[in-house]
């Protein structure tokens, strides 16, 4: 255990809050020497940038490697873990001298048990090895209804609104996440109410398969309550105790995401009023079937790029550095969602 590389696998449903969780890390990271591999869902890499921008990872890629972020943006992680993940994994043991541990996030679409199986592959399994997996939970979303597995509630919605499915992948994909994991964040508590808290808790502990550690965290602290050691060090090699993190897919040889899950892309070379932009999206979050927003902004007479991020038609922003002289000052956005129109979101957003 001593010589292998720890890896810490950090998974959690659409903008429950991973990359903000990873970034308070490589801020708070108390000399350790952290790569980063972040699995995007969507081309333009949202999430490696928001990382890079850190003010502690060095954007070059030169030095020492206080942290390095590498970005695998083809596709799912568990979905691609022979064709993305394992010749990634090969590059930074080679440089496993470099490297006190690694975080893994995966895209909001990942089922964590097939990338943990991979670490059992001896190329891998000599080298490195899972200390624990993270899961990171809106509490908002689930306290809404979202991906939770209160059946009462779910029948209560489904008697509300008769477009509402019966239980879908996505369920089952947030149930995954937990059954897997070590120790989960419950994020965004801010935004409940303690007795909304309580009953989002308990429907946690529902899914839980063994006695696991929920740790709180609101939106807007930056997870500065959250100690480095409290999320690192379990060394739980999870990779040799898989049976205990029960599946919706184990009598699977191979499992599907729902097919119409997609993402699109929007890149503008001009400027957006923030809140005019806000609502519109909003809009759009209601018009379409959008699980997930984010993005760079660029606002009129602001020298800082804003960072936009929405889950359903919740919102929110902040400015994360100084636009680069040599960088172009354009909006780019991600939408994550089913069924997406691309073309009537880009006709929206040009007609501001």
């Amino acid at each position: 255990m001593a010589t292998k590389i720890p890896v810490t696998v950090i998974t959690g449903f659409l903008g429950s809050g991973k990359t903000s969780l990873i970034r308070h890390l490589l801020q708070n990271n108390q000399g350790r020497r952290i790569a980063v591999l972040v699995n995007e869902f969507g081309e333009l890499g949202i999430d490696g940038e928001l990382l890079k921008s850190c003010q502690i990872c060095p954007e070059d890629g030169e030095g020492d490697i206080n942290t390095n972020i590498f970005e695998l943006t083809n596709g799912c992680l568990c979905c691609t873990v022979q064709e993305e993940f394992y010749p990634m994994m090969q590059e930074l043991i080679k440089r496993r001298d470099s490297i006190d541990c690694i975080l893994i996030e995966t895209s909001g679409l990942a089922l964590p048990k097939p990338l943990v199986k991979a670490f059992r592959w001896q190329e891998i399994r000599n080298a490195a090895t899972v200390d624990a997996v993270i899961t990171v939970v809106d509490c908002a979303a689930v306290a809404a209804g979202t991906f939770a597995s209160d059946l009462e509630a779910i029948a209560a919605q489904r008697q509300a609104d008769d477009n509402l499915e019966h239980e879908t992948p996505l369920q089952e994909l947030f149930e995954d996440q937990l059954a897997c994991a070590d120790l989960v964040v419950l994020n965004k508590i801010d935004l409940v109410d303690a007795e909304t808290k309580a009953r989002v808790e308990e429907l946690i502990k529902q899914e839980l398969p063994r006695v696991v550690k929920i740790v709180e965290s609101d939106a807007y602290s930056g997870h500065s309550q959250l100690d480095a050691s409290i999320l690192l060090g379990f060394q739980a090699a999870v990779e040799d105790n898989l049976d205990s993190r029960p599946s919706h897919h184990d009598t699977e040889e191979d499992h599907n995401h729902d097919e119409e899950i997609t993402s699109t892309n929007l890149i503008l070379d001009r400027t957006f009023d923030p809140e005019k932009l806000q609502q519109q999206l909003e809009k759009l979050a209601q018009q379409q079937e959008i699980y997930r927003i984010k993005g760079f902004v660029a606002v009129p007479n602001k020298s800082m790029r804003l960072v936009m991020q929405g889950v359903g038609t919740r919102f929110d922003k902040f400015y994360d550095r100084p636009w680069k002289p040599e960088e172009a000052r354009q909006t780019r956005l991600v939408f994550i969602g089913r069924d997406l129109k691309s073309s009537e979101i880009e006709s929206q957003l040009v007609a501001l």
